[in-house]
């Protein structure tokens, strides 16, 4: 069969062979073609034709779908965002001096984790590769952005490497061959992950090529060379590299250990019930979204960082507060950040792009705009009056005058985005450069100064400069003339009434006239590919300058979010005391209605008097509003934010937990149940005397007897464990959890207050002290449309219901066992001992049903309502 295929194809199939788990973009004249399996991919992603290309000596056909070449950057991206690795195909030579069949070859591979074109990218989140390796003591984990070349190393527990990748948030995840299945059942399936040969994943292969990457003898300069498998996972990254031929990676500086001690641990769940930087609903609105003020693509992505990895040093994040602090006393300085940082851009990936070769014109001028607006903010920071945090910031930003102004005098002020359009170079740079540009543009000038000065040096007063296709240009003389024709010209035609000679001077001018385009372009590309590698000489400070940027645009983000939601400075200190005073949500305060204030609540918690609350309230009221407030102040105030309270005292927090919601994950065999015993089951597993704990609503998932049961174990577990008195808010509608306080010294009842105003409740949202009997939930029934028939029928279930129980006594485990269980109960009317249904069920007992006429019956049914009233 491949006897019979056309050059071409074979050539296809040779360089598909090479890359089988990508998407081919074979360069056919004007076109990208996929051909194959790889066509109905494309035109299901998309959306282009799929059509069939009839095969040289073949009855079957090849499906092919293609789109033009110059409409790779917006169908590139739409591939690789839909989870796809593109090999991308160039003709390697140009097909008209091609004799036989064109050259092509990949010339880059695209994955989701490894890309560098705008387009694809996010400007304001990170695009993370990371690899994953399992050691034999610890999981490895290693993360880079090649679009900034920040370089992340790390290993831990499984659960630790989970906290990371939800933090990182990988595009694309390497494993070794065969452990595919073993990575998404540990951390699920929303992961693109591609799985790299076993020798990717060893030591030897990691330290030759960390060590020729970095050009040192050994790691231990980085501080990473512990870390046995975070080792091995970087080197397998570096061979990914290779693999994917991106070979320019100077930006790649160092090798970053992530310090886990330093922040606040935060699992994937708690990212994702909170909200950080995503909501749980379409539609929804982030915490990120509220509090990104940010003036730069970069401050964008560090300040997201922030937020997912708050701090756990007292001396970090006071220094993050008085930065904030600072914008709000010196409003000079604040304005004038919020004029000069929008100027910066995005130097972090343009700094990447000179180190790759790939930035273009405009976007070296936007560097030389970054370096004057950072030389501005420079001299601000460094006369701070005596702020320390921002005066360090300004220690760290250099201008890089020199490189500033040679940017400056080598680029025009407004070039072209492409090199090869011209216009790129400034005047001055370039002797020839100017010439060819004079010469471009006064062409005819020059070849009447010629024409006036052979014409006067000849005393031929008709002599003319022509130009035709054979001899280009010439100078033609009338016969009468022709004795006084210099002895150097040459004659290259002769005419009936004249004679056309050239010259050395018109030879050269006239190369230099048609030539004067090409060379233009030619020159430029040199002159310009110089400076892109005079730039790249600067690649360390530039991205050291860009970071304190990025740090710089955060502070400035909170500050612009706290003078704007009137938040507080909050006091964070090494203690186990969590005191927030008149606390609001900072997302829903942003979303109620015009002239709606929020309606703020305290709370205090600490492991020694009130360790444990137990909030209880009915539907709606806002206890989950209440639970989620206090995790994100906390969360806020660790990050560096100030933080929506009238005052605010955090004891420093190390990790945060929440159980909140119900959720399934059916694909993997998990029931709603299931999940919520998961979420519990991690927090009770890694509780320290330092976590925050949320519980909301535990055990919905089962009967209410086995719900009414673990919940009262959790909270107990919490109370009674002696290592970790865990500061916890317990979220529930068990009421009989209330009794827990009479039994247990640390925990307290709580209730979110609501009034009952003619029938229909009134939400206070206002947590008072006590605890609630009542959910209210056919209220909120009510509230939702449910039919009348079905509220007023479960009106009356509910109060038969509650008055059996009243009889039967409420039960609740007791002080010495704590494990007894609630006894259920069979209701039946007619061994009731109240005296007027006894006197109801006689009167039916004495009924002759067959032998009753309608008016008896009707007689009887007033009597038994008469009953009834009394």
């Amino acid at each position: 069969m491949a006897e019979t295929l056309t050059p071409m194809m074979k050539q296809f199939y040779e360089l598909k062979a090479k890359n089988p788990d990508a998407i081919l973009l074979f360069r056919c004249g004007d076109f990208y073609e996929t051909y194959d399996n790889d066509a109905q991919t494309a035109s299901k992603v998309l959306g282009i034709t799929l059509t069939r290309r009839n095969n040289k000596g073949q009855a079957a056909s090849t499906e092919m779908a293609g789109f033009p070449y110059h409409a790779l950057d917006t169908y590139l991206p739409r591939l690789i965002r839909a989870g796809y690795r593109v090999a991308i195909c160039d003709q390697l030579e140009d097909p008209k001096l091609a004799k036989k069949l064109v050259k092509r070859g990949i010339t880059e591979l695209v994955t989701p984790g490894v890309a560098m074109a705008d387009n694809v990218l996010n400007a304001r989140e990170n695009n993370f590769l990371a690899a994953v390796h399992f050691g034999a003591q610890a999981v490895g984990i290693s993360l880079l952005d090649i679009s900034t070349g920040e370089f992340l190393v790390a290993e831990g527990t499984t659960e630790y490497i989970d906290k990371l990748l939800a933090g990182f948030a990988p595009k694309e995840v390497l494993v070794q061959h065969g452990l595919k299945g073993r990575f998404k059942g540990l951390y699920g399936q929303k992961y693109f992950v591609f799985d790299l040969d076993d020798w990717a994943f060893t030591t030897q292969t990691a330290n030759e090529k960390l060590t020729r990457h970095f050009q040192v003898r050994n790691l231990k300069g980085f501080g990473v060379d512990h870390l046995k498998d975070g080792v091995v996972a970087a080197g397998a990254i570096m061979c990914y590299l290779e693999i994917t031929q991106h070979k320019h990676t100077s930006h790649i500086t160092t090798l970053r250990r992530i310090e886990e001690d330093g922040y606040v641990r935060l699992d994937r769940f708690t990212t994702r019930n909170l909200e950080l930087v995503a909501p749980m609903a379409e539609g929804g609105t982030p915490l990120l979204a509220v509090i990104d003020r940010t003036l730069t693509p970069m401050g964008a992505r560090m300040l997201r960082r922030w937020l997912v990895f708050p701090l756990r040093s007292v001396q970090a994040i006071v220094a993050r507060q008085d930065g904030v602090e600072h914008f709000f006393k010196h409003p000079d300085f604040r304005e004038l950040c919020e004029m000069e940082l929008p100027k910066i851009g995005d130097m972090e990936r343009i700094v990447s792009k000179v180190a790759v070769a790939r930035a273009n014109p405009r976007e070296l001028q936007q560097l030389r705009c970054a370096l004057e607006s950072t030389a501005t903010l420079k001299y601000a920071c460094d006369h701070a009056d005596g702020c320390q945090a921002i005066a360090q910031v300004g220690s760290q930003l250099n201008p890089l005058a020199p490189l500033r102004d040679h940017i400056k005098a080598t680029l025009c002020p407004d070039p072209p985005v492409l090199v090869n359009k011209g216009g790129v170079i400034a005047a001055g740079v370039s002797a020839e450069l100017d010439e060819l540009r004079h010469i471009q543009t006064s062409s005819k000038e020059f070849l009447l100064q010629i024409q006036q000065r052979e014409s006067d040096a000849t005393g031929i007063p008709s002599l003319k400069i022509g130009f035709n296709n054979v001899f280009g240009y010439y100078i033609e003389v009338r016969n009468t003339y022709k004795d006084k024709v210099p002895q150097e010209w040459v004659r290259k035609q002769t005419l009936a009434q004249a004679e056309r000679y050239i010259t050395q001077e018109l030879k050269e001018l006239e190369d230099k006239i048609l030539g004067a385009e090409d060379r233009i372009l030619d020159l430029e590309a040199r002159l310009y590919a110089d400076l892109v590698a005079e730039v790249s000489q600067y690649i360390t400070p530039l991205q050291h300058t860009a970071a304190a940027l990025s740090h710089l645009d955060c502070l400035q983000s909170l500050a612009a979010v706290a003078r704007e939601r009137h938040y507080v400075r909050p006091v964070v200190d090494d203690s186990l005391v969590i005191d927030i005073h008149e606390g609001r949500h900072p997302v829903i305060e942003t979303l109620m209605p015009p002239g709606e204030e929020y309606v703020s609540n305290s709370v205090e918690l600490d492991t020694k008097g009130q360790q444990i609350i137990i909030v209880t309230g009915p539907n709606m009221a806002g206890k989950s509003a209440l639970l989620r407030q206090t995790a994100l102040i906390t969360l806020m105030a660790q990050t560096g934010s100030f933080v929506p309270a009238a005052s605010a005292h955090i004891g420093l927090v190390d990790k945060i937990f929440t159980r909140v919601g119900a959720s399934d994950n059916i694909s993997v065999g998990e029931s709603t149940f299931m999940v919520e015993m998961s979420e519990a089951a991690n927090i009770m597993n890694n509780l320290t005397e330092r976590s925050l704990v949320l519980f909301d609503e535990l055990g919905r998932g089962t009967s209410t007897y086995d719900g009414i049961s673990i919940a009262w174990a959790i909270v107990e577990y919490i109370h009674e464990n002696a290592k970790a008195h865990a500061r916890t808010l317990f979220a529930t509608h068990y009421h009989e959890l209330n009794e827990m306080e009479r039994l247990f010294p640390r925990i307290k009842n709580w209730n979110v207050s609501v009034r009952e105003v003619n029938g229909r409740v009134v939400f206070l949202r206002k947590l008072q002290r006590g605890g609630s009997e009542h959910s209210f939930g056919i209220h909120v029934a009510r509230l939702a449309g449910m039919p009348q028939s079905i509220v007023n029928r479960a009106t009356q279930i509910l109060a038969d219901l509650e008055e059996a129980g009243a009889k039967a006594g409420s039960k609740v485990p007791k002080a010495e066992s704590r494990t007894q269980q609630q006894e259920g109960m069979q209701l039946s009317f007619f061994q009731l001992d109240d005296p007027v249904l006894g006197q109801i069920r006689d009167e039916l007992l004495g009924l002759d049903v067959n032998n009753l006429t309608p008016l008896e019956a009707l007689n009887k049914l007033n009597d038994i309502k008469r009953i009834l009233k009394g």
